[in-house]
């Protein structure tokens, strides 16, 4: 065989197996190892000035969990322990659902929904606190809300703090998807200079299910990540996170192959292999040694409960990768 064929050959070879091999994005690795109370639904996670963990979730008021190795977590309360009036006029059972915590000079935000599954009569929260300890929040009410005349649910916030010092809530979940609005830095409420409600992601054929949206900044682009598809139902649940890039706050975001997320394109990140059913209601946290990707999946050797998992991401193209 002449040098010349053998190169050849080699090139054409690595090719098909490149073809032929699944992409790092596509391998779903499995969540890195966590124990301890681990039985959470909706993750939201932040380390504190002091190293240590606080991950708050769905359920009882916010539960609240920590831990200082990223590994071993444990149940150390509640946000909340004395319930808000407003929140039974969104919800019989007064329980909040997917918070949002973030720590900004000094002080810990965290939004959070309150509605009833499959309605969108819902209104997103706020709450403050020094220590970000159970117990230690105060309410600082309504931020914004949806009725059932409304085309979005006003639930599954995360704010977003742009390099010029913005703030950017978004929200959604069904309905006409993933959408955004500005943020009054002094208030935590809407900007009083900016009403205006954006859209980012949404699926205008079919089932209507995207939601739980993350944004993030790296490398100078923007990042959704939504979760897609069926959550809550177990090992029947059909969860999964994709991700779109943009170069505005505002979109539009596009997938690896220019799709709209507003056509409902969107990039696979994570989706369901082998115990490791639906993962989503993700958040991204930037650690010490790189960005995490925390979300919920449901165990399918342990009847299916929800439980929490914790992947690093690397960024391969101008993509986000778990590993």
């Amino acid at each position: 065989m002449s040098r010349t064929l053998g190169r050849t050959l080699a090139v054409l070879t690595a090719a098909l197996l490149s073809a032929l091999a699944p992409s790092s994005a596509y391998a779903y690795p499995d969540p890195g190892v966590v124990r301890g109370d681990i039985v959470v639904h909706d993750p939201s996670m932040v380390r504190s000035p002091t190293g240590q963990y606080l991950l708050y979730s769905t359920g009882e008021g916010l539960q609240l969990r920590t831990s200082t190795d990223r590994t071993a977590f444990g149940r150390s309360g509640s946000a909340f322990t004395t319930k808000p009036g407003w929140w039974k006029n969104y919800s019989s059972a007064s329980d909040p659902w997917a918070p949002d915590i973030s720590y900004r000079g000094g002080t810990y935000l965290m939004y959070y929904a309150v509605s009833s599954f499959g309605s969108n009569t819902s209104a997103i929260g706020l709450a403050r606190s020094t220590t970000g300890r159970a117990g230690s929040w105060t309410d600082y009410g309504i931020v914004y809300t949806s009725n059932a005349s409304s085309d979005y649910n006003a639930i599954d916030p995360n704010l977003f703090v742009d390099d010029d010092g913005s703030w950017w809530l978004s929200f959604g979940s069904w309905w006409t998807g993933i959408k955004m609005i500005r943020i009054d830095p002094s208030t935590g409420k809407q900007h009083p200079g900016d009403t205006a409600r954006r859209a980012l992601a949404s699926r205008p054929t079919g089932t209507k299910a995207v939601e739980a949206p993350t944004v993030v900044k790296r490398n100078g682009s923007y990042y959704l990540f939504a979760s897609y598809d069926t959550c809550c139902a177990g090992t029947g649940s059909t969860y999964r996170i994709k991700v779109g890039r943009a170069t505005n706050v505002a979109g539009p975001y596009k997938d690896r192959d220019g799709v709209s997320m507003l056509q409902g394109g969107g990039t696979p990140v994570m989706e369901s292999h082998g115990r490791y059913v639906g993962p989503g209601g993700q958040s991204v946290l930037a650690d010490s040694d790189g960005d995490l990707l925390v979300y919920h999946y449901y165990d399918g050797q342990d009847n299916g409960t929800p439980k929490l998992g914790v992947n690093l991401l690397k960024w391969s193209g101008g993509w986000p990768v778990a590993y």
